[in-house]
């Protein structure tokens, strides 16, 4: 026999009565609740009373006379265990174990009590706004009598705090009409109801992938989809809904429409939905972003996950709603709510989309655009707008839906700047931020507390910050992260930029077994969550304009999903054309053998065979470009060592001395600078005095290349040497062009000339 699991009645609005009925008893259940499971929740078994362990052990006697085989107990057993001195816990542990030993229970089930909780939530799901981020408890029942509390309850169960009662629609037309999006319902349910083997967990566990197909990308020249599960190309019925929730589809339809589209079959938007709807791992690291003239693909990358998101919270929502009502209903025949595994709908905790994004300013646009594509219905009131704007945007909370207009301000300033540089910082330039989304039946509140949030949109700063005050304050914890089943990072070459190491940190702390129980239906938990794989469920999007050793390491680590994973392979064309000037470009390929080894190989070489020629000219002018800033402490510290004559341009340095050393590069008072990626990301700077350019190391980003090697502009030499090895394949190939890059490294020759 199948396990025997119950379910509670949860989310109705409570009573507003002056005094419940046995509410001071009531009180004492609550104060006693509390004590009792306000522990770490954890799958190892808490010490009990006498009475509670004697009880055990004496039923594990009587299985043994009986000849019955041990069982080894899973962690469902194990957490009724530790909930077993309460005694509805503890009859159902009982019951349970009779069934699994085929013996009979009628005799006993009149006594049998239910556990039923109520939190004032809007829509009948984890968490609720009372409760702080550390609160912990479950409120029992003020009543003894059963199910008599979910009856008086039930009628509530689609009513908002300030709104008349109203019939879910959405609910309606799924259940009564055929052509309702069934390819969503599957694609959602199926992901979240599969039931892992341990042979396919130590598999996922071993993160060893085998990319199985290849499928060209759409719309995109010399690239291709590979992926390691199910192809997620299919023939797609038009009628279906592309997989969204029929409401939410219409929706998009229209603003799809009211825009100007007309196929929407075949746009952008509804390609990368189907990408995403596939619940698989995507690494898309070829997006052209908005700063970078790439507004239309990247607004229509960005409505397909955000609608994908919608879906996902709302069918996250009517599931559990669908089970609270037959849990409602079915309050006579308890039997058939304790069979099988049906109203397991819950997660430790309510945040179910988590969505890193590098600035405020993006973020504005995003939840601006996500406040859009939600459904005119579901956002009758948008709570706390107004400051939302004047925190992450201009100050103005205005319906524009055109998001072009959330960068007007920065580029009709006249600045010498490029216009991508204007584009991406021309607005709120905070990358320490933070916001909880709740979505209810008629509105959507921002600011929401993150335990009762279905979204939660951050920037990694913002979550490191939270994560190191939960190490350090035992009050506080970062549990609202244990249930996240979408994550996205969008803009992630942004992001590489700032600290990469903090979405590391991010990861690593997604999907742990929370601390504390923060008021959740243990009973109603998915397994799988209770068994620690929540890892596997886990989809994870990354999104960005090129890909890096430390995203590709964190793609192959930490995204484990069992759906397996797609990643974009393309072709590069190079951006040498983009070098206005005729400057000879040298580039000099050093070996090393591993990749550990490259930094000291890449210094060796520059002391050697480059500083020495730099050394004995009595020329000035010579800038050395350097990635990373781990890169600039060692050349620095070796500069020092040979004392040349030089100075500093980095993202650290302050800006009096930014200006000071500008001056004295360009009127020849230092012979060397030292400028960084980073400093040049975020000041662009147009360097004036340099005769003789050394890249150090290539830059991530490819369209930095052509701006630097152009500041050669006035030189008498017009030199540019570049160093390389084989492990800055990635880089290279975006500079110089991928076949060029692939002979490059594989070349027995060592030194190349472009012109």
């Amino acid at each position: 026999m199948g396990k025997q699991r119950f379910a509670r009645k949860r989310g109705f609005k409570r009573q507003k009565t002056d005094k419940e009925p046995g509410s001071s008893k009531g009180a004492k259940k609550n104060r006693r609740t509390k004590d009792e499971i306000e522990h770490r929740l954890s799958p190892i078994v808490s010490e009990g009373s006498s009475d509670e362990q004697s009880t055990i052990v004496s039923e594990e006697e009587a299985v043994a006379e009986e000849g019955i085989a041990y069982k080894e107990p899973t962690t469902y057993d194990n957490l009724l265990k530790t909930l077993s001195g309460k005694e509805s816990f503890a009859n159902l542990y009982k019951r349970r174990q009779r069934e699994e030993e085929g013996k009979s229970d009628t005799e006993e089930d009149a006594g049998l009590e239910y556990f039923s909780t109520s939190e004032e939530d809007d829509d009948g799901r984890e968490g609720t706004d009372k409760e702080s981020p550390g609160s912990v408890g479950m409120r029992t029942n003020p009543q003894d009598s059963g199910w008599s509390s979910v009856i008086e309850k039930s009628e509530e169960i689609a009513i908002d705090d300030d709104e008349d009662s109203e019939p879910d629609e959405e609910l309606d037309l799924e259940v009564n009409c055929q052509s309702a999006p069934e390819a969503s319902v599957s694609s959602f349910s199926d992901h979240l109801g599969y039931k892992l083997s341990k042979t396919e967990v130590d598999n996922l566990s071993k993160r060893k992938w085998k990319y199985k197909w290849e499928m060209p990308a759409s719309d995109m020249p010399s690239c291709k989809w590979t992926g390691s599960g199910e192809c997620f190309i299919k023939d797609v019925d038009l009628n279906s809904g592309y997989g969204l929730k029929l409401k939410l589809y219409k929706h998009w339809l229209d603003i799809y429409k009211a825009c100007g589209g007309h196929d929407f079959h075949s746009s952008k938007q509804r390609y990368f939905l189907s990408l995403f709807n596939s619940y698989q791992d995507i690494l898309h690291h070829n997006k052209k972003p908005f700063y970078l003239k790439g507004m239309e693909e990247d607004s229509s990358i960005m409505d397909a996950y955000l609608m994908h998101s919608l879906n996902h919270i709302f069918r996250t929502r009517d599931l559990v709603t669908k089970n609270d009502s037959k849990v409602a209903k079915h309050q006579k025949s308890a039997e058939e709510i304790l069979n099988g595994d049906n109203f397991l709908d819950h997660g430790f905790t309510r945040p179910k989309v988590l969505i890193l994004l590098p600035l405020a300013s993006i973020a504005f646009r995003v939840v601006k655009r996500l406040i859009r594509l939600t459904p005119s219905s579901q956002k009758v009131n948008v709570e706390h707008l107004d400051r939302f704007s004047d925190e992450y945007g201009t100050g103005v909370a205005d319906n524009n839906d055109n998001e072009d207009n959330d960068f007007e301000d920065g580029q009709s300033q006249k600045t010498s700047k490029p216009p991508d540089f204007q584009a991406l910082f021309g607005g709120n330039n905070n990358d320490h931020f933070m916001i909880g989304i709740k979505f209810t039946r008629r509105s959507i509140k921002l600011y929401g507390d993150f335990y009762s949030s279905d979204m939660i949109v951050a920037s990694p700063l913002g979550l490191i910050t939270k994560i190191a005050e939960s190490e350090v304050e035992k009050e506080k914890d970062v549990d609202y992260l244990s249930s996240i089943e979408v994550l996205i990072i969008d803009h992630a070459d942004v992001i590489a930029m700032q600290n990469w190491s903090h979405v590391d940190t991010v990861l690593e702390q997604l999907n742990h077994i929370p601390s504390k129980q923060h008021g959740t239906d243990i009973m109603r938990i998915r397994p799988w969550y209770l068994d620690g794989h929540a890892q596997f469920y886990r989809q994870t999007i990354i999104l960005g304009s090129y890909l890096n050793p430390d995203i590709n390491s964190l793609f192959n680590r930490h995204c484990v999903n069992y759906q397996g994973k797609v990643k974009l392979v393309n072709e590069h064309k190079g951006v040498l054309p983009k070098v206005l000037l005729q400057v000879r470009q040298i580039y000099e390929r050093f070996d090393t053998e591993s990749i550990i080894d490259v930094d000291d190989a890449r210094l060796e070489y520059f002391s050697k065979k480059v500083f020495p020629k730099i050394k004995d000219s009595i020329q000035g002018g010579v800038m050395i470009f350097i990635s990373s800033y781990f890169e600039f402490v060692r050349v620095r510290n070796f500069l020092k060592s040979q004392d040349a004559s030089f100075c500093l341009l980095g993202e650290y340095t302050k800006q009096s001395d930014i200006s000071r050393a500008r001056v004295w590069f360009f009127q020849g008072r230092r012979k060397i600078m030292l400028y960084t990626e980073r400093a040049h990301f975020y000041h662009r700077y147009k360097i004036r005095g340099i005769q003789n350019l050394i890249i150090y190391s290539l830059p991530e980003r490819k369209e930095f290349y052509p701006e630097i090697v152009n500041m050669l502009e006035g030189s008498h030499n017009m030199a540019c040497t570049v160093l390389f090895s084989r492990f800055d394949q990635l880089r290279l190939e975006r500079i110089v062009g991928t076949a060029p890059a692939k002979r490059m490294v594989a070349s027995e020759k060592g030194v190349f000339v472009f012109c």
